[in-house]
């Protein structure tokens, strides 16, 4: 579902602080071009120099002024060189390399012990760092949170929540926390329930059970696929309420996700007429004064890995949400 991340290395008190480690620290490199390089494009060249940086990160090094030739700064990558220049790199790190960094931040804590913690992630917040989000992510401030995290898969992080999805997510803090609650996943055993506003008149229960893919024409969204060609998706959806909207109806439902694709609630509801409120990527049009898609990760439900207890925790609507909810008038999560 997510790209791999593993966290690590952040040993040194500097690295807590925020603080760049000698590690990090730019290195200068310097060469003078000979016959064989004599005609080749700048950027070429440099992975010569640098093999252990890609050719377009040394891209971006010449674009930033990072390049020096003859004593100048240059800013065209394709720039062809001549015999005898002399070609100077100050080699920074690359942002992925600084994206597992610790990032102090205020974190909604719901449920914590030394086993693993229930955040209540609020909308905006980006889970794991990606390009467009190398920094300031919940990983970032995970890493600050507890030392142990530096030593977890992806800081301990088992799921995870869209950008403009608010509510709980299950975070491991220790080695076998985070490998019981991953093997509990991916048996369905975590039940994840979640509160949505959906355009449309829903009055009635509805089981979705369509495969998914990525979408072949968008890469940033998700389909409905053939059953030979998508990974298995259930959602079950329950009525809350209908109101008015602009002329509209618009339904509040409860959703129980039996799988955990990427978008699942948002795809399938569109699938079924019902795009959610204000989600631009699916076709959802804004209302109610939301920003982002209407959806709220309500209630999480999983057998703790240390005392094999039940643990059902809940996090309540957000303001914007909230205020949406109480216009349509709907009941909230039932019991």
């Amino acid at each position: 579902m997510d790209a791999e991340y593993r966290a690590g290395g952040l040993t040194d008190p500097e690295d807590e602080a925020g603080e760049l480690s000698p590690a990090e620290a730019a290195e200068r490199r310097s060469a003078d071009v000979d016959a064989a390089g004599h005609g080749e494009r700048l950027d070429r060249w440099l992975t010569g120099l640098a093999p252990e940086f890609s050719r377009n990160h040394l891209q971006s090094l010449i674009e930033r002024g990072c390049v020096l030739l003859d004593g100048r700064a240059l800013l065209k990558p394709a720039h062809k060189l001549r015999a005898g220049q002399h070609v100077e790199i100050e080699l920074q790190p690359t942002d992925e390399s600084r994206a597992f960094r610790a990032e102090a931040m205020p974190l909604d804590i719901v449920f914590e012990d030394e086993h693993l913690a229930v955040i209540n992630k609020p909308v905006g917040l980006v889970v794991h760092p990606a390009p467009g989000n190398w920094s300031g992510t919940l990983m970032n401030g995970l890493l600050a949170h507890h030392a142990a995290a530096a030593t977890l898969p992806r800081a301990g992080i088992v799921h995870r929540l869209d950008k403009d999805t608010s509510g709980l997510m299950l975070v491991g803090k220790t080695l076998e926390a985070v490998t019981s609650l991953s093997r509990q996943i991916a048996a369905r055993e975590v039940h994840r329930e979640y509160l949505a506003l959906v355009w449309g008149r829903v009055e009635e229960e509805m089981v979705i059970e369509r495969a998914m893919r990525r979408d072949p024409v968008s890469r940033v969204k998700m389909a409905i696929a053939p059953a030979n060609l998508g990974k298995p998706a259930r959602t079950d959806v329950f009525p809350l309420g209908v109101g008015d909207v602009q002329g509209r109806p618009v339904s509040a439902v409860h959703c129980v996700l039996h799988t955990g694709r990427t978008h699942q609630i948002r795809v399938h509801l569109t699938h079924m007429g019902h795009p959610l409120v204000a989600d631009a990527l699916y076709g959802g049009v804004p209302a109610l004064g939301l920003a982002r898609q209407a959806l709220h990760a309500a209630r999480l439900s999983f057998t703790h890995p240390a005392t094999g207890e039940a643990v059902v925790l809940e996090a309540e609507l957000p303001a914007d949400l909230a205020a949406a909810w109480a216009e349509i008038g709907a009941s909230g999560l039932p019991a």
